[in-house]
């Protein structure tokens, strides 16, 4: 859908990664977003939070009547474009080079940009223009010549093309008429990029080939394979092979409403879902991913203090939230923010999902140490000391802390993961009876005051009569059976009361001190799916899948949210979404009594 002036759709935009960063580049051949020398670095092209002052770089074919048909090669993340000019047709390839690595880091990044360009037939006028700033766009930078390569030291780039490049103050440019089976590179390299020349049709094999090999292992076949392989290869994309992070995406400060101030940095990883995706990854195939997140995890976990962070850093660290006042935000959404003011937030849901990614890992592999149970063992005695107390929830509102609901049920999963984690590892010495009634004590007080029989729904918080579209998880964790009257009617007043179009919910609809409102929350749409599942209405649910898959970008890929006409909003390419259609998916094929992951990895004890 359109956006105000001559901004593209969120949604317009393709995503290219190399597992150590990524770019965004639009309809028009610009990459209009690229972070140095990672995921959450200075983003050199900004263009996508401010067209006037925001570093791009451009490769065109002039003379097109209409922007170039594009699509991801099958299996990759590796742009194609054929663009049709006056006087004849050409083929482009975009992507971040990558290489098989081992099983410690399974991919290896070439930390160089390729765009490839190649004539099929007549003559085109190709156009390149590359400018970098520094500071999110605050600095010009400098080039000069190093051998065959133009150098950007300022920003740490170093750019080499067979095009006839020339300095023009802060920018490189160059024009070129090419002919039939011509083929040009322009490739920029970053960090510790090549500084030597390379091929650049054997780069594009070889990054083929990488994401090929991976992709290929996912034997899955069942309901919506083709959006499962793919979403499982944009979340590949989004994972950090360092560490074995995942973003939730790869922008900052796109906008939930557009012209609003609802626009926050998601270049971090959120513990919320761990186990969804630990057993996403080892259900198709990616065991060693799986394995490498969860020592991510872990690790993260091991170095909280008593307070379990929300969101940490690809590194394992957090910036400080601050504003840039020099950008206009993208279509004017003010402010522009990077780092995240909620990685201070007290979350207890994240106790839940950390301790049932931790279940889920020993099921599947048996492989959990006495020194991580240790950290786990401190997490779950947490929660049973704290579980009573008000935290900030899972949608990190910036207000006074609450009685989440959606908290308490996950301190609940904290407890139970604890218990059965203990009697997986024989740990006669872990306090289970304690945290036996603890969890008793937390499900008794939810069924008593999470529950409002006047609405007949579970709410958003103790002493309130709001929704809030968390709460369809209440069956995909065990808390209840799906087919719970009181599951079955919060699915119902959910999807009537925070409905924004058919097949579309918000996941609140409470004054949460911001002005303006968000869209519908694609997360939350694709975990009705499953919810609807659980609650023997396959049929139902396998509609509202099909319909939110039509949601989807030109290229495959999903915002955070979408408002009543289709329009993307929030950051991306939004990894909890596209985890979350690979659930519903996989419900859908399942259709069990227990949701299909969770149940899936019960068989592997």
């Amino acid at each position: 859908m359109p956006v105000p002036g001559s901004t593209p759709p969120i949604d317009s935009y393709a995503f290219l990664s190399d597992t150590h960063t990524g770019a965004v580049v639009g309809a028009d051949g610009t990459v209009d977003w690229f972070c140095v020398p990672h995921f959450e670095g200075d983003a050199v092209f900004a263009r996508l939070l401010d067209r006037r002052v925001g570093g791009a770089f451009t490769l065109a074919v002039e003379g097109c009547a209409e922007p170039g048909r594009r699509r991801y090669l099958p299996g990759t993340l590796v742009l194609e474009t054929v663009h049709h000019a006056t006087g004849g047709s050409a083929v482009g390839q975009d992507f971040l080079a990558v290489r098989a690595g081992d099983a410690a880091q399974p991919f290896r990044a070439g930390m160089l940009l390729v765009r490839r360009l190649t004539v099929r037939h007549g003559s085109v006028r190709v156009r390149a223009e590359v400018t970098p700033r520094t500071g999110y766009g605050a600095h010009a930078v400098g080039w000069h010549r190093d051998g065959d390569r133009w150098v950007a030291a300022d920003a740490g780039l170093g750019l080499r093309s067979t095009l006839p490049f020339r300095v023009d103050g802060a920018t490189m440019r160059a024009e070129a008429v090419l002919h039939e089976g011509q083929t040009v590179d322009v490739l920029l390299d970053y960090g510790a990029g090549p500084a030597e020349a390379v091929d650049s049709a054997e780069l594009l094999a070889q990054c083929c080939r990488t994401w090929r090999e991976w992709s290929d292992r996912a034997d899955y076949t069942g309901h919506g394979s083709d959006q499962v392989r793919h979403s499982a290869t944009v979340l590949r994309g989004l994972s950090f092979d360092e560490t074995g992070a995942l973003l939730a995406a790869p922008t900052a400060a796109l906008p939930e409403e557009i012209g609003g101030v609802r626009n926050w940095d998601y270049r971090f990883t959120w513990h919320r879902d761990a186990a969804l995706l630990l057993l996403a990854l080892f259900r198709l195939g990616h065991a060693e991913e799986g394995r490498r997140y969860l020592r991510f995890l872990l690790t993260t976990c091991a170095g909280a203090g008593a307070d379990l962070p929300p969101l940490v850093g690809i590194h394992g660290a957090t910036g400080e939230e601050r504003v840039l006042d020099h950008l206009d935000g993208y279509a004017g959404s003010r402010p522009v923010r990077v780092g995240n003011e909620a990685a201070h937030q007290v979350q207890f849901d994240t106790y839940g999902h950390v301790l049932d990614a931790a279940l889920s890992y020993q099921q599947l592999t048996g492989e959990l140490t006495g020194a991580q149970w240790r950290v786990l063992r401190r997490h779950v005695d947490t929660m049973a000391a704290r579980w009573r107390e008000p935290d900030h929830g899972i949608w990190e509102i910036r207000g006074p802390r609450r009685h989440y609901v959606n908290s308490k049920v996950m301190a609940w999963v904290c407890l139970d993961r604890g218990i059965r984690l203990a009697e997986l590892l024989g740990d006669d010495d872990a306090p289970v009876d304690r945290w036996r009634t603890n969890r008793d004590a937390v499900h008794a007080e939810v069924i008593a005051r999470g529950y409002d029989t006047g609405i007949d729904s579970f709410v958003l918080a103790y002493d309130s009569t709001q929704l809030d579209a968390s709460l369809l998880r209440i069956p995909l964790v065990g808390f209840l059976p799906g087919d719970d009257p009181r599951v079955v009617a919060t699915i119902d007043r959910v999807r009537r009361d925070l409905a924004v179009a058919p097949a579309l919910i918000r996941r609140y609809a409470i004054d949460d001190g911001l002005p303006g409102e968000e869209g519908a929350f694609l997360l939350c749409s694709f975990e009705l799916v499953s919810a609807l599942v659980l609650a023997g209405r396959r049929d139902e649910a396998g509609e509202l899948f099909d319909h939110l898959c039509g949601y989807a970008g030109p290229l495959g890929l999903y915002a955070e949210q979408v408002d009543a006409a289709g329009t993307a909003l929030g950051n991306y390419p939004q990894a909890f979404t596209h985890l979350a259609l690979i659930e519903a998916a996989l419900n859908l094929d399942g259709a069990g009594d227990r949701d299909a992951l969770h149940a899936w990895a019960d068989r592997s004890v």
